[in-house]
């Protein structure tokens, strides 16, 4: 089977050929027709876990991905060959990814079947985006009627946190472009500020002269984030979802904060696939990539701006027999 692979850590992603898996006891192997790039891809292959458990190289690429099971390995009850379902692929310790033709996972793991109308693109863009947001979102505890800044929105983990948070009832405040700004209108948010218009910090200040509840901030690195932080009255709280936050400093002001890890759950993201495949969630697609080509695509993705996912798509017709 084709798949995007690295050799070590740092190395150039590249288009390889590599054996397909066989699903052992307790796993399935999925056809893949769909796989989302995330933004932690890149950390993997810069090392992010490198201390933290033994990689298998070649390493195929990607978390996220949707397909169709292909076979089951003893023991699974679960799944079935011939369902449809997306989840999360990547084992590192095992050199084993969602960027090729097949994918193995574990049925215990984070998986979901999907219903006949969901296309294979929109699920595969929903597990990790999509379950960060919620349960981000669910970590700043906003509130009905209450206003809330999400930092970073025109990603894809910050369109899903709009989405969720409008969804509780929050005045939601999201940082975006022109380009993205009715769009981000469109899945819920109230106000849009264009940090090319001005300083963020400042907007919100002169429209919330009081200060807001709460803040989810996908964006600001450890320099910034105590600034960002007084746009908030007392008692309000704000969560990073990249560790910025010097918690006991921010404590100390009569504020709440929050360095966020998120925690996946195969029921979590079944409530995400029922809400995507009853068009009450939102999915943008920012560019379909065949495999063939997303390796020399690679430099790119990584540098790009995200207006929305990156989806690689194997391509009808041109997989490899498992």
């Amino acid at each position: 089977m084709r798949a995007v692979t690295i050799s070590d850590f740092g190395a150039r992603p590249e288009l390889t050929e590599q054996p397909v898996p066989d699903p052992g006891p307790g796993e399935i192997l999925v056809r893949v027709e769909a796989a989302a790039v995330n933004p932690f891809d890149w950390k993997v292959v810069d090392g992010a876990l490198k201390d933290v458990v033994p990689h298998g190289f070649p390493l195929v690429l990607g978390n996220d991905a949707a397909g169709v099971v292909e076979r089951i390995g003893a023991e699974v009850t679960r799944f079935a060959p011939g369902d449809r379902v997306c989840g999360q692929f990547m084992s590192v310790r095992h050199g084993r990814g969602a960027c090729a033709e097949f994918a193995v996972a574990a049925e215990t793991g984070f998986l979901a079947v999907l219903p006949p109308d969901l296309p294979f693109a929109v699920a595969a863009s929903l597990p990790t985006a999509g379950m960060s947001a919620y349960n981000a979102v669910r970590a700043t505890e906003v509130e009905s009627g209450q206003t809330i800044l999400i930092n970073g929105a025109t990603g894809g983990v910050g369109q899903f946190a709009v989405q969720f948070a409008a969804e509780r009832g929050a005045r939601v405040i999201a940082t975006a472009g022109p380009d993205l700004a009715e769009y981000l209108r469109e899945l819920g948010a109230v106000e849009t500020v264009d940090r090319a218009r001005g300083d963020t910090v400042e907007q919100v200040r002169a429209a919330h002269p009081d200060g807001i509840d709460a803040i989810l901030d996908l964006v600001t690195g450890p320099a910034d984030s105590d600034r960002v932080a007084g746009v908030l009255r007392k008692g309000g709280i704000v969560v990073s979802t990249i560790g910025a936050l010097d918690v006991d400093a921010i404590d100390a002001r009569g504020l709440r904060g929050v360095n966020f890890s998120n925690k996946s759950s195969a029921e979590l993201l079944a409530t995400l696939v029922s809400l995507a495949s009853a068009g009450k969630l939102r999915v943008r697609i920012d560019a379909e990539i065949p495999l063939r080509e997303a390796a020399a695509a690679a430099p790119a993705l990584r540098t790009a701006r995200s207006r929305g996912k990156t989806i690689i798509l194997p391509g009808a017709g041109t997989q490899g027999q498992p």
